[in-house]
């Protein structure tokens, strides 16, 4: 029998009465009631929005941050259906170079093979732990591939011989357009242990190896992929607020971004809406995402200036000290409501950037407004992230930094926290590490599984649905007290062995 009107009011409260009462809530601070379920988990459809014009098949977003967000990862997440936006603590030039790198293959991974000329001697260390290496008249890409170098020939050799003298013959080369399967099906029917990948323009972009398949096919089956209308990858790229940017702009529009995210902490500046209207005014068909905001009245400031998204958060992430440090911010649960209640009106997707530790976060921020979930630790330590691992008290780890810390700043960063001016630096982040996570080839759509279950519960067969069920007022939320928090975790146990998959 269904539930009378007057019955409601004793199941929890409705987001707008929730978020109204001037106390500022995290994701665990929060918890939804269960809805009806009247159809399967793997009926939900995660379906949704980067920006305006942007689509993603799920809504996952790497951050841009100089220990996420680079080539692998931005190819990673494309062929999941989701996107990640290229940091910009670097060059112009190479970031346009990361994000070309993407874009030019339609394979999961970039493994940035090494290259050699054929009268240079590389040592075991030149292979940087890749079995083979790539041969070409000059040393680089765009050159003539001559051959294929064994590590282990490398390192069988007791004084330093030229490669020539012992690389093999470059094998029959794979089209760098080939997707996943297609590449698979190459290497099988020339009955080859690996081939390289070459673009039309005759450009030698990477390596493919029997391996290679052996591990992606052990993961689980990728989905529908994110592709422009170019038919490649969806890729964002982040840029700052400085007259110089402008020319990253143009770079990063050159090399394909699909879409430019306007990277600030305090996205409610004067430096950011002239940055706004000068990147409408000259590129009006790339989609803009501004940020970060945690308020309304930040929010309208850059959607009155023609932003296509928003980006929400502030001091929410692992390795960010910005509410401790400078006492601004907002708790994520309730910025991500309030934004998402203004821009739903505009049309504008909304971002959450932060905060994100578990599935059930992602399923929070979805369900209170946000069309995506932007994820930095989340992803930080995989296979996909920038930099080597290492050990650490016998855990194998991978260094991940806030982009506010003292060491990221010193690579052009502070610009971020308008801070490249100033003689005296604050931070406004740490420097830590993360444990290896494996790839995200693998625990992305299992975390994807486990959003799609948390939604059947809510009784939101779509994201499109839980916004619905939010605004008619259906949704019902609580406020957790912290023993509740306890209750709602593992508790009571001597020893226990968490996996999520």
């Amino acid at each position: 029998m269904a539930a009378r009107s007057g019955d409601l009011a004793d199941d929890g409260y409705a987001a707008p009465r929730l978020f109204s009462q001037g106390v500022s809530y995290t994701y665990d601070d929060v918890i939804f009631l269960p809805g009806f379920i009247d159809f399967a988990a793997d009926a939900v459809d995660l379906s949704t929005r980067l920006s305006r014009r942007v689509p993603l098949s799920i809504p996952c977003v790497a951050s841009p941050m100089d220990t996420v967000s680079e080539a692998a990862m931005a190819a990673a997440m494309a062929s999941l259906g989701a996107a990640a936006v290229v940091h910009s603590n670097n060059e112009a030039q190479a970031q346009a170079s990361i994000v070309r790198a993407a874009k030019s293959r339609r394979l999961p991974f970039v493994s940035s093979v090494p290259f050699f000329s054929p009268s240079s001697a590389p040592s075991l260390n030149e292979f940087a732990g890749y079995e083979y290496g790539l041969v070409t008249e000059h040393g680089d890409s765009l050159s003539k591939l001559v051959g294929v170098a064994v590590a282990a020939d490398a390192a069988s050799h007791k004084v330093s011989v030229p490669v020539s003298g012992y690389m093999l013959p470059a094998p029959r080369s794979a089209s760098a357009s080939f997707d996943f399967e297609q590449a698979a099906a190459f290497l099988a029917d020339e009955g080859l242990d690996y081939a390289p990948l070459v673009s039309d323009d005759g450009e030698v972009i990477d390596l493919i190896t029997a391996k290679d398949v052996e591990r992606i096919r052990s993961y689980p089956k990728l989905g529908k992929p994110s592709l422009g209308a170019d038919g490649k990858f969806i890729v964002a790229a982040s840029i700052g607020t400085r007259e110089d940017d402008k020319r990253r702009l143009e770079q990063l529009i050159k090399a394909g971004a699909n879409a430019i995210v306007i990277d600030s902490s305090q996205g409610n500046s004067i430096y950011q809406l002239d940055m706004i209207k000068y990147a409408k005014k000259i590129y009006p068909e790339v989609d803009l995402i501004g940020g970060n905001v945690v308020t309304i009245a930040q929010a309208q400031n850059l959607v009155q200036a023609g932003v296509d998204g928003l980006r929400v958060g502030m001091g929410s992430g692992s390795i960010c000290t910005t509410q401790e440090v400078c006492a601004v911010g907002r708790g994520q649960a309730t910025a991500v409501h309030k934004v998402s209640s203004y821009a739903k009106d505009h049309d504008v997707p909304v971002i959450a950037d932060g905060g994100i530790s578990n599935s059930g976060h992602i399923v929070k921020a979805l369900s209170l407004g946000a069309s995506t979930v932007m994820m930095g630790s989340f992803l930080a330590g995989s296979h996909e992230a920038p930099g080597t691992y290492e050990y650490k008290d016998g855990r194998r780890v991978k260094k991940y930094r806030g982009m506010g810390s003292l060491e990221a700043m010193t690579k052009g960063s502070d610009a971020r926290y308008l801070g490249d001016t100033l003689k005296l630096k604050i931070a406004q982040g740490v420097v830590g590490s993360v444990a290896d996570k494996g790839s995200v080839l693998r625990f992305i759509p299992y975390t994807m599984q486990a959003v799609k279950q948390g939604f059947q519960d809510l009784g939101a067969s779509s994201l499109q649905s839980a916004h619905d069920l939010l605004r008619s007022e259906a949704l019902r939320l609580e406020v957790r007290t912290g023993a509740a928090q306890v209750e709602g975790g593992i508790h009571g146990l001597v020893s226990y062995e968490k996996k999520a998959f």
